[in-house]
């Protein structure tokens, strides 16, 4: 298994909650972190027809198999087990009873805040970050193969070829699961928007623009969106509520939470395909604001990540807070740094620093080379060293 950066959290809200609930992507890795951590709890998953079946219909029967806690996987079939979870822990009264897993982080989320407030702790395991990779020697030493890769485990631990594997997942679980959600009829539409949407991950999100294209409705193309979200599938950056004088622009930018998936649905298979792709920006850029988010949710954070765009188009790729802190962080694709790249960050400072009411400002830039350097007060960073 690849050592997973959640795990040493995940070991650490085992010890304070009598219930912890792992959630994540299909095929993340959710399952092998907590049977690795947790080899001596029982292990029942509710995708089995029986299992689920018996846990909504006889939920408080189901439990009594599990006197000392078990991994319940893919949590949300049976919501029934949820009320009955409340009863179980608290009269036994001990910490780690329960882990439960789910791919439907919306749906799952929702039963669980519910009716197991105060009693559960969350997890939210996305695919493989880069610093992962990086501990594990499997990290290739030029960014694009990871464009065509992605950071589902399965696409790193085996000897797969990536294109058909994210094939094979875009069938089998996406497709799947939307369906399940949505109850779609039109494949094809559905297929066709899985396909815009990839097409658009890195750029503002026109909801209307993006219906018309597909040829379905706008209420149609939102649901469809929450639904990709529910799947984490996708995920939306808003943009940043600062005001420096200026109309900021109020549509999010969307962006594919794997990027491999991505460039699968794009009809990338090979290195040199991505190399000369006019989407290989927006895709580099879908990578680097993926692991700003993984970043902060193996430690636990639920701080959003911003953009910001001015009237004229003058744009940042992502702002950060913390307290009274702000940072800007810029993202490009070359291997090298050209003098005008500053000029969207230079733009920001100026307005944070006189117009925003922050303590500190800070400001960087993500590019597809190899050395670390800092210029003009920017700290330039290499994509490997995320």
């Amino acid at each position: 298994m690849i050592p997973r950066l959640a795990a040493s959290r995940l070991t650490r809200l085992l010890e304070g909650f009598p219930i912890v609930t792992v959630t994540a992507p299909r095929q993340s890795g959710k399952t092998t972190l907590v049977r690795a951590l947790l080899p001596d709890k029982p292990y029942v998953s509710l995708e089995a027809p029986a299992n689920r079946e018996f846990a909504r219909e006889r939920p408080a029967d189901f439990l009594r198999q599990y006197p000392r806690g078990a991994v319940i996987d893919e949590a949300q079939h049976a919501p029934e087990l949820f009320s009955e979870l409340q009863g179980a822990v608290d009269a036994a009264g001990r910490m780690g009873l329960f882990v439960l897993t789910g791919s439907q982080n919306l749906t799952l989320l929702s039963r669980v805040t519910q009716s197991l407030a105060g009693r559960t702790a969350l997890v939210e395991l996305l695919p493989l970050s880069i610093a992962e990779l990086r501990s594990a020697s499997l990290l290739p030493p030029e960014y694009p193969a990871l464009l065509v890769k992605g950071f589902f485990p399965a696409v790193h631990a085996r000897a797969l070829e990536p294109y058909e594997w994210l094939q094979s997942y875009l069938v089998t679980y996406a497709e799947r699961d939307a369906r399940q959600l949505a109850a779609i009829q039109d494949l094809g539409a559905f297929q066709r928007f899985l396909k815009l949407t990839a097409a658009r991950s890195g750029q503002l999100l026109n909801m209307h623009a993006l219906a018309a294209d597909t040829g379905v409705t706008d209420k149609t193309v939102r649901h469809w969106l929450s639904i990709l979200e529910t799947c984490y599938l996708v995920h939306f950056v808003r943009p940043h509520s600062a005001n420096f004088g200026k109309r900021l622009v109020k549509m999010p930018k969307l962006y594919m939470t794997d990027v491999g998936l991505a460039a699968a649905l794009l009809g990338i298979q090979t290195v040199a395909q991505v190399e000369a792709h006019p989407l290989r920006g927006a895709l580099f850029e879908t990578l680097v604001v993926n692991e700003f988010l993984k970043r902060q949710r193996n430690a636990g954070q639920r701080e959003p990540l911003w953009f910001w765009r001015d009237n004229i188009g003058t744009e940042v790729d992502l702002v950060l807070e913390r307290a009274s802190e702000v940072a800007a962080v810029e993202v490009k694709s070359g291997i090298t740094v050209a003098a005008d790249a500053f000029g969207a960050l230079d733009k920001w400072r100026r307005y944070a620093a006189e117009r925003g009411p922050f303590t500190g400002v800070h400001a960087g830039l993500v590019y597809g080379g190899d050395a670390r350097f800092v210029r003009d007060g920017v700290d330039v960073l290499p994509w490997s060293m995320l």
